[in-house]
């Protein structure tokens, strides 16, 4: 075991980057709305500026990863392009320009005269673990500043000098230029998942972690949060559904197929492909046709393995996409509910009683009429964007999660006017 994986040094090195964005953190709250859109325009700027910087520590991170037998739809989420780098900036440029919400709104005023207020205060320290995606640390930095607190992130090992390229190269100079303490963004600088545990287990710095992954490595680290008293937001399974009504039109059926799978390591990618069994015999030929020019391959039945098994996170085989018949969009929408995260669902149809009694029956976060799960994502449904996907069925932020969802609510009384 090396130094840099010693879970008592890691968790050293991840206390001590808390400590110093816990020190920036009420710099960023003070330095107020202007100057926090003044920088993430500045990042902006940067990116473009100093792209060759990041595109060459990705192309080293990539090429380690190609070595270490990366699969290829994980390569995707690693690899940065100079059009990929060039949307991070637009969205940036997006976020910037963004009107905030009111930070006050007035609930009521008692019947003793006093004003009853409601306001949207910083968390102080926001923490992130997410997989290796480069983009993924931009996305995050900017939504926890224009949340007006500081961030600490621990990315993937795969992505960690892409991530160390884009906080030292553009996140931390842009804070500076604009007055905001440029500590505010830390990066996790070591690899090893002893630095997602350290992470969840800092309550008194870092009392809020948003988590992103797999099922099984985000059910662990919020059973870690919990037993800390860490607030963890979780971002973990994915995988959206098509069904194809009988109603379905033959050319919509190509076209949500084809939309639904350009990109096969992202979570809300067709997953699973559910067919009305009175029409299987006239669809099934049209959905085959579609997969296949995909280069993609049917998991047909009998299978073996879970009908909302996620293709996207099984490495070597995330050209697939299972398939399965099922009578009508209520059994439709139930099974996808059941059998899968419940990020996504999308139905295919021409009969709106079809389309309405689907979107009913679907308890899942977004649901979709003739259009693409690929759409649940906060930059293309709300023009931000996200921290991740968050598919609690509880209260709270679902869905997109973005900064407004990143603050605490703070009820203030105020005397009679």
């Amino acid at each position: 075991m090396t130094a840099t994986e010693d879970p008592t040094e890691t968790a050293a090195a991840v206390r001590a980057a808390a400590e110093r964005a816990a020190a920036a953190a009420p710099g960023v709250r003070a330095a107020g709305g202007p100057a926090i859109d003044a920088a993430l325009r500045t990042m902006a700027q940067l990116i473009r500026e100093r792209a060759e910087r990041v595109l060459a520590a990705n192309a080293e991170d990539v090429v380690a990863a190609e070595a270490n037998g990366m699969a290829p739809g994980l390569l995707d989420r690693l690899r940065l392009t100079p059009e990929r780098l060039a949307d991070i900036g637009t969205q940036l440029e997006v976020l910037a320009a963004t009107p905030e919400p009111p930070t006050q709104r007035e609930v009521r005023t008692l019947a003793t005269g006093e004003r009853v207020f409601e306001r949207r205060i910083p968390v102080g320290v926001i923490g992130a673990i997410f997989e290796a995606r480069p983009n993924v640390t931009v996305d995050v930095a900017s939504q926890v500043l224009k949340a007006r607190s500081a961030a600490v992130l621990r990315t993937g090992a795969a992505a960690l000098g892409s991530a160390r390229a884009l906080v030292e190269e553009i996140i931390a100079p842009a804070l500076a230029a604009n007055g905001v303490p440029a500590g505010a963004v830390q990066l996790v600088p070591v690899p090893g998942h002893a630095g997602a545990d350290a992470l969840v287990g800092l309550p008194d710095l870092v009392p809020l972690v948003v988590v992103r992954g797999s099922g099984e490595v985000t059910r662990r680290l919020s059973a870690l949060g919990a037993q800390a008293g860490t607030r963890v937001l979780a971002h973990a399974d994915g995988g959206g559904v098509l069904y194809l009504d009988s109603s379905a039109d033959e050319a919509d059926v190509t076209r949500l197929i084809v939309e639904s799978t350009d990109r096969l390591g992202v979570c809300n990618r067709l997953n699973l492909l559910l067919i009305d069994r009175p029409a299987y015999d006239r669809l099934w030929p049209i959905a085959e046709k579609a997969l296949v020019d995909r280069g993609l391959t049917p998991s047909l039945p009998p299978h073996g393995h879970p009908l909302g098994h996620e293709w996207a996170l099984d490495a070597g085989n995330e050209g697939h996409v299972t398939v399965a018949s099922v009578d009508g969009p209520v059994e439709a929408a139930q099974l996808a509910g059941r059998e899968t995260s419940g990020l996504a669902a999308a139905i295919c149809a021409t009969d709106e009683t079809a389309a309405t009694a689907f979107i009913d029956a679907y308890t899942g976060t977004g649901v979709f009429w003739n259009a693409t799960t690929r759409l649940l994502d906060g930059y293309k449904l709300l023009g931000l964007p996200e921290t991740g996907i968050n598919v609690d069925h509880t209260p709270g932020p679902r869905g997109p999660v973005t900064y407004p969802d990143l603050s605490l609510r703070q009820f203030v009384v105020l005397p009679p006017a």
